[in-house]
């Protein structure tokens, strides 16, 4: 589901156009800021510390200054992690097709069909929350393997690749009570309610554990 707080950002160097775009979007309301230019929203995009928000960016991609595609780099430079859509006129698909294999998420050719980006603008912003809350996700088990010791990491491991407390004792050379401690500090530690789940935060950092 789309949320209500997230900004779809228009960046256009026409006025009819940027205008036209920011009133489909407010019709079906969502949030719309638009700017004239790719500096223009760059410097209000940090300054105003935009870019921890959840939104998309619908962005001409040809523009007098800096070019759609050339947005797209600053943003990725930054590190920022902002969704785009471009529109484009039918002489610069090449562009469109190179800026999608730099990740953008779709290209749409003038005139746009209101319906088609309307449903893409949607999807992105549906996609992006989804990715947010992974990427968070992620960032909250990497803290809680950080607070592990090394015999705790790799008593993890052991117990990822499925093998039982006597074995993972006789690999250590320690006794079976002894992994049985380390294993439920293990589970306290990753806030971990099962094996399993245990398991499946281990395939989530993608660590190799050997």
């Amino acid at each position: 589901m789309v949320s209500q707080q997230a900004t779809v950002f228009i960046v256009d160097d026409d006025d009819s156009v940027r205008d036209s775009l920011c009133w489909l979007v407010e019709s079906v309301g969502l949030k719309a800021q638009s700017y004239g230019s790719a500096l223009d929203f760059l410097h209000a995009y940090f300054k105003n510390d935009d870019h921890n928000r959840h939104g998309c960016l619908v962005s001409d991609i040809r523009m007098q200054g800096m070019s759609g595609l050339e947005l797209q780099l600053q943003l990725a430079e930054r590190g920022a992690r902002l969704p785009i859509i471009f529109i484009t006129g039918y002489g610069d698909v090449a562009m469109a097709v190179k800026a999608m294999k730099a990740g953008a998420m779709d290209f749409f050719t003038k005139p746009v069909n209101d319906q088609v980006l309307i449903e893409c603008i949607q999807h992105t912003l549906s996609q992006e929350i989804e990715v947010e809350a992974q990427r968070v996700q992620l960032e909250q088990i990497q803290r809680r393997l950080a607070t592990l010791t090394s015999r705790e990491r790799e008593v993890l491991g052991k117990v990822v690749d499925g093998k039982l407390n006597k074995v993972i004792a006789a690999e250590l050379n320690v006794s079976s009570k002894t992994i049985e401690s380390h294993r439920a500090r293990v589970m306290e530690k990753m806030a971990a309610h099962t094996v399993a789940e245990l398991v499946r935060m281990a395939v989530k950092t993608e660590l190799n554990w050997q």
